[in-house]
């Protein structure tokens, strides 16, 4: 090699550590750069700002709590943001999906009802007595069609508390409903005939036919008194009222012993006890308590025959 190659050569040699260290500093003012502009990944490289951003949002609903604020405030500031776009979009997923299904309910045959407000108000105001009548007459659906079964018991709620409901109609319904929703509004029908076909109706809750044993008209409060629904406490008022006529205190006397043999021993007596002392208690009643298994009631008899 002559003197000048190797002149050559060692200048080359001299500018390669010069050439790397431009491309080191040049490297690290990208590197720079893209942490100025970007954000770091969970592996520490950076990646430019705009695919940071992209990334990062769409691992902010999976990551920081679908929405909860991150650690850094941007979270924080986008929250509301991403709150009012994904409830838009969801929201208009579902009215898209709920246009949807009312057209697969109108394919399959499905009936659209009116809003149930609407028919109950309609009902519930009507002085159509043929439209009430065959509504309070109408079978209801099957429990297993639980939206329909509803339906169709909140709407005949409006047709019994309706006064131009016919008077059969409204007696109807109170002697074989069993829902306490129609129940409550016959039991404060003006109709007496109406609230002792509640007081009777043995699928009254208990609560209900007792408030019926304090009824303004005597037949109704003693229909209440004989429904096998009726507390014992209500019994025993019954039995102790002056106005409780002979019949329907004969009929208490029987209690736990003709009837209802498995009531409660010391509850049944009590009743006819109260039977026994009550001034309405006819002779005969008076008789047979004389002679009662319970000692207390047999000496309240005895004391009245004297």
């Amino acid at each position: 090699m002559s003197e000048t190659e190797q002149d050559k050569t060692n200048q080359n040699q001299e500018a390669m550590p010069v050439d790397a260290a431009a491309g080191d500093a040049a490297k690290a003012e990208v590197s720079d750069t893209a942490l100025s502009e970007g954000r770091a990944n969970g592996d520490g490289s950076s990646v430019p700002g705009a695919a940071a951003t992209s990334d990062d949002s769409g691992k902010a609903d999976l990551g920081s709590g679908n929405g909860l604020a991150n650690d850094s405030g941007s979270g924080a500031d986008r929250g509301p943001a991403n709150d009012a776009g994904d409830n838009t979009g969801n929201d208009s997923a579902s009215d898209s999906k709920g246009s949807t299904d009312s057209g697969n309910d109108g394919e399959t045959g499905d009936t659209d009802f009116e809003p149930l407000t609407n028919t109950y108000e309609e009902l519930r105001h009507t002085e159509d007595s043929e439209e009430l009548s065959a509504a309070a007459r109408k079978p209801l659906p099957p429990k297993s069609d639980q939206a329909a079964f509803s339906r169709a018991t909140a709407l005949l709620e409006a047709v019994a508390g309706n006064q131009h409901t016919p008077l059969q109609d409204r007696i109807f319904l109170a002697e074989t409903m069993p829902f306490p929703n129609i129940l409550v509004k016959l039991s404060e029908d003006g109709n007496d005939d109406v609230r002792k076909a509640v007081a009777a109706n043995t699928a009254d809750k208990n609560w209900l036919v007792g408030r019926l044993t304090k009824d303004k008209v005597v037949e109704v409060r003693e229909a209440a008194l004989r429904n096998p629904q009726t507390s014992w406490k209500m019994r025993l008022e019954g039995a102790q009222n002056p106005d409780t006529t002979a019949d329907t205190l004969d009929f208490l006397s029987r209690l736990g012993v003709e009837s209802e043999p498995d009531a409660p021993s010391i509850l049944s007596a009590m009743v006819r006890r109260a039977v026994a002392l009550n001034p309405n208690c006819s002779q005969a009643t008076l008789t047979r308590l004389a002679e009662d298994a319970s000692t207390d009631v047999q000496h309240a008899a005895a004391n009245r025959l004297r």
